[in-house]
């Protein structure tokens, strides 16, 4: 298998194009030369809507920082989980949240809102958010890369529980599906007794140390229903992660 770069371009069989910097960073590191064969995506397909797939690209210069291929043939390819699975999570720290994301794409995760609760250990706004959200979406393209995935997943700008629970939910898409609470409270059901269909899931996990029992309250106000994953207590990162095992198939 070639290797597998994220060309956020327009791509068409036929057409030459100068690779974008991160892409030609990587066939510079791997000491590509012309002639070699590589394989590009841009989460849009062939351009139609509903699209998936990737084209084949051959190598045609390599500048000192600039790469140059031509386009081949496209290959419709499907490697999207059989459900959309929206996350909806307050953000662990440091380098977790970057694990998280790596993961949860390879898993298949359709979209993530990072949140910002009470007991929220990583705080940004302003200019840092911008820097992390293009970090993570850095981080989500790198593991398409290496997954397969010929779609990115939707990474949203971080908000607070309390603006997203008021204003952000309602700009969830129509076809998000059953809303599910990850809730250590007692007598919540198990996941799976939570699910009757195979249709898509929005799912709310805390952080570190959970959300609180008004900030829970206030998402069973707005439809999420709590489910239980066993009698363990899981990571913040962990959990998220153990659903989309069970249920991105």
């Amino acid at each position: 298998m070639s290797a597998r770069f994220y060309a956020d371009l327009p791509l068409m069989s036929g057409s030459a194009i100068s690779l974008p910097e991160q892409a030609a960073r990587h066939v510079q590191v791997l000491r590509l030369q012309p002639g070699d064969r590589i394989t590009l995506f841009n989460g849009q397909g062939n351009g139609e809507p509903g699209s998936e797939g990737e084209f084949e690209a051959t190598v045609t210069r390599m500048g000192r920082s600039d790469v140059d291929v031509t386009l081949g043939a496209y290959t419709a390819t499907r490697r999207e989980a059989g459900r959309a699975i929206h996350l909806v999570m307050g953000m662990p720290a440091n380098e977790r949240m970057d694990w998280l994301i790596e993961k949860a794409t390879e898993l298949g995760v359709a979209s993530i809102q990072p949140l910002m609760s009470e007991r929220s250990v990583l705080r940004v706004k302003g200019d840092r958010a911008d820097k992390k959200l293009a970090h993570w979406r850095g981080v989500a393209s790198a593991a398409c890369e290496q997954c397969g995935r010929n779609r990115l997943p939707l990474i949203h700008q971080v908000a607070s529980l309390t603006d997203w629970l008021k204003n952000g939910l309602a700009e969830t898409p129509a076809d998000a599906g059953t809303r599910l609470l990850l809730s250590l409270q007692n007598g919540t059901r198990p996941l799976e007794q939570a699910i009757a269909s195979h249709g898509a899931l929005t799912f709310l996990s805390g952080p570190e140390g959970g959300l609180n029992p008004q900030e829970e309250a206030a998402a069973m106000a707005c439809g999420f229903a709590p489910v239980s994953l066993g009698p363990r207590v899981l990571r913040a990162e962990t959990a998220p992660l153990l659903v989309l095992s069970r249920l991105a198939q």
